[in-house]
């Protein structure tokens, strides 16, 4: 069984962390029913969704993805870049104990799981304004015990790593050669996302298929050519906050 944690729109949101995109107004009426929609497609394709209230001081409170990395050893709580988003984390904590052993990334490191990648025994890790060369080092401390691997990956123009590249099968990774450079990635075959759609690389991967924004056409139809399930959900209101499909979840296995 595969858990989902997600948590309730901010009523703070129109207040999100901004650092690639002009901020513009957020329908939050239509936020609301967008992520509704989202967390029901996680339920379609076999998660159990285990929803939050929200946080109303946390305007950016529904990319739980920030807050932790759930493997099935132990969850890393994580110290976000952005200071605003700390406070988030003390209750993450909270909702994980009950499924994994805690550890912590602590002072001066920081880390934003956005920028977390797991493939294999590896976890890839972004390099960026989010997390620093003082959190990787933790992580990578922190998992020595478990047998994964580390890698920094060096990125440029987005937010996270998982803003360039996620998985979309068990060994395609979907990426923005413009953002972060497949090569990277040992051994993984890579498809690249349409030049019109620069924020196309992001993917929820389920047992069932993905989870993929509808505002990436495109790139869809690249991907069902492949063969793959493609479950399409609108987030224009979540993509005004730089927030993708994965951000706003935390999957894991129970």
């Amino acid at each position: 069984m595969r858990i989902a944690i997600t948590r309730e729109v901010s009523p703070a949101m129109q207040d999100c962390e901004l650092s690639y995109l002009p901020r513009t107004e957020i329908d939050m009426t239509l936020a609301h029913a967008q992520h509704r929609a989202y967390e029901q497609a996680l339920a379609a394709l076999g998660c159990r969704v285990q929803s939050l209230p929200a946080l109303p001081g946390c305007a950016d409170s529904v990319f739980v993805e920030d807050t932790a990395v759930v493997l099935d050893e132990v969850a890393m709580i994580t110290r976000p870049g952005a200071e605003s988003r700390r406070a988030e984390t003390a209750a993450m904590a909270e909702v994980l104990k009950p499924y994994r052993e805690l550890r912590y990334i602590e002072d001066p490191g920081t880390l934003d799981g956005g920028d977390v990648l797991h493939i294999g025994d590896t976890l890839y890790v972004g390099l960026s304004a989010r997390s620093s060369a003082a959190g990787i080092e933790q992580l990578r401390a922190a998992l020595v015990p478990f047998g994964y691997r580390v890698e920094t990956v060096t990125l440029q123009g987005c937010l996270h790593l998982k803003t360039a590249a996620t998985l979309v099968a068990p060994e395609l990774l979907l990426l923005n050669p413009a953002w972060v450079d497949g090569l990277q990635f040992q051994g993984v075959e890579t498809l690249s996302v349409d030049t019109q759609e620069p924020h196309g690389a992001n993917a929820v991967l389920l047992d069932g298929g993905v989870i993929y924004p509808a505002s990436c056409p495109r790139t869809r139809e690249r991907l069902e050519r492949r063969g793959i399930r493609v479950t399409a959900v609108d987030m224009s209101e979540t993509e005004k906050a730089e927030g993708g499909v994965t951000c706003c979840s935390l999957v894991f296995k129970t």
